[in-house]
């Protein structure tokens, strides 16, 4: 996976400074490079960590073949109980090389140790022995019908892989969601070729070792690097070899997914973008929900798929719960990862932080107050180089502007203030995004009557983030097509096949 000998010709950086990783393809159980390289820079100080061999449209079909093989090989003949058992040690192997897997996500990212630790790392072995769990133990379907000479039928259903299946990955938690579609994928039988983002290649890399180590045939996993178009995403969702394709990411990135898997009529599974909405009723926890909605807005610096950036407070606890959120908002240090008092890292990139800042201005354009934030944070030495922006709290602006309409992927919340339970809803829903919903109030009845109005894929009551890996997940509208999580993963990466014995 790493080659750290210096790089200094390519990268402008003289060889007495650090030496410069190079993360490789995995293709076939072995790591490739390619004459073509892109860089690799911190989120924390903007400087050159590694540089990353970007996959072209060859390398791609080599993984593809090699997956397509591997179907037909050794990983094909497994049973279910030899498959869960490589899992189980696919799992054990991460949990093995934690630090490598911490340090590799932190650097790409620059999220806070603490976050990473408690939640990536973790969540990232769990979801290989949770779904191998599932695969286990899922039941079939069976009927017996008549017929007319009175002997009698047995319908009895199978499942069997889908084949090569395509994973598009996101930069935000990139372990975590990478191996949600991983290890339903690998459990169910099939082979995967993973286009992870090319702002964090590190621990979709190194997986690879893990694998090898576990002894997953070759071909079952393999990775390859670079971009969207004309570059490794487009090369592997218009590949003819890939059965099945899953994406996580922007809505726009999707739809051209959809278009690409429409030759072949290729199954897909998109978790696309969102806009959700929190809203907070007058008769809540009030520490709770301040609590919980500060998660939702600032937590991995509002890089959250789930996250929450348009805020609706019944109106008499509008001016108290704006009060604190931005008390909470003030507490978040920015700071390095691996300081304990770092409450906030910073955005992925350069690139993105520029879209968030363009959001910001705009506010102020439009006249909103901004309760805190709305700017970049005065940053030490060589960090004033990061991609960072302060955690923002808005007021003022309304369902139509921009602010609450567009999915902005930051630390930021548009507070606004409501009157009635059928008001709130209607706002909420008046959104082409549908992804996820937190609803605050102690009211039992009035809990279950809004979780069921409101459009979207998951709606949280009194929590957010709280995630059963066997329940469904996805999103409603332009937030995505189809459901992920325990059986209905199996649904998306099997096909379902009816065996009819007369008798």
């Amino acid at each position: 996976m790493y080659d750290t000998q210096p790089i200094a010709a390519s990268s402008g950086q003289s060889a007495t400074q650090p030496a410069v990783r190079q993360i490789l393809n995995f293709i076939d159980g072995k790591y490739r490079g390619t004459g073509n390289w892109f860089d690799k820079r911190s989120p924390l100080d903007n400087r050159l960590i590694a540089r990353v061999a970007e996959a072209g449209c060859a390398e791609v079909d080599a993984a593809v073949q090699a997956a397509r093989a591997a179907l037909s090989g050794p990983w094909g003949g497994l049973t279910v109980a030899q498959r869960v058992e490589i899992l189980y040690a696919v799992a054990d192997g991460i949990e093995r090389r934690f630090d490598d897997f911490l340090e590799a996500e932190v650097a790409d990212t620059g999220k806070p140790v603490s976050l990473a630790r408690h939640i990536d790392i973790p969540r990232g072995a769990a979801n290989f022995k949770v779904f191998a769990d599932v695969v286990k133990n899922v039941p079939g379907e069976s009927f017996e019908m008549p017929t007319q000479d009175g002997a009698g039928a047995i319908n009895y259903a199978i499942r069997r892989p889908v084949g090569v299946v395509g994973v598009i990955c996101p930069w935000n938690l990139p372990l975590l969601l990478m191996t949600w579609k991983v290890g339903p994928a690998l459990a169910c039988g099939n082979t995967v070729v993973v286009k992870p983002s090319e702002e964090t290649p590190q621990t979709a890399a190194l997986l690879g070792e893990v694998m090898n180590a576990a002894g997953v045939p070759r071909g079952v996993y393999n990775v390859v690097h670079g971009f969207g178009p004309q570059s490794a995403g487009e090369f592997l969702t218009t590949s003819p070899g890939v059965n099945a394709i899953t994406f996580t990411g922007e809505t726009r990135t999707g739809a051209a997914i959809m278009k690409a898997a429409a030759d072949g009529a290729r199954p897909v599974s998109l978790e696309m973008g969102g806009k959700n909405a929190a809203i907070v009723f007058a008769d809540c926890d009030f520490d709770a929900a301040v609590e919980g909605t500060l998660r939702s807005c600032f937590a991995n610096a509002g890089q959250v798929c789930l996250g929450t950036e348009r805020v609706y407070v019944e109106r008499p606890l509008f001016d108290r719960f704006v009060a604190a959120l931005k008390e909470g908002a003030e507490r978040l240090r920015p700071g390095r990862p691996e300081a304990e008092d770092t409450g906030m890292g910073p955005l992925i990139s350069q690139e993105h932080r520029n879209k968030v800042l363009s959001y910001y201005h705009k506010a102020a354009e439009l006249g909103a107050t901004v309760v805190t934030g709305g700017g970049v944070p005065d940053m030490p030495g060589e960090l004033r180089e990061g991609a960072w922006v302060q955690p923002t709290i808005w007021t003022g602006l309304g369902d139509d502007s921009p602010i609450a309409r567009e999915e902005i992927f930051g630390p930021c919340a548009l507070v606004m203030p409501f009157d009635t339970e059928a008001e709130v809803i209607g706002r909420a829903n008046a959104n082409e995004y549908g992804l996820a919903t937190a609803i605050w109030t102690t009211n039992l009845a009035r809990a279950h009557r809004v979780a069921g109005a409101i459009e979207v894929g998951i709606a949280w009551v009194n929590s957010w983030f709280l995630r059963d890996l066997r329940t469904a997940f996805g999103g409603a509208k332009q937030s995505g097509i189809g459901r992920e999580g325990g059986v209905h993963s199996l649904e998306f990466y099997t096909e379902l096949r009816n065996v009819c014995i007369k008798l």
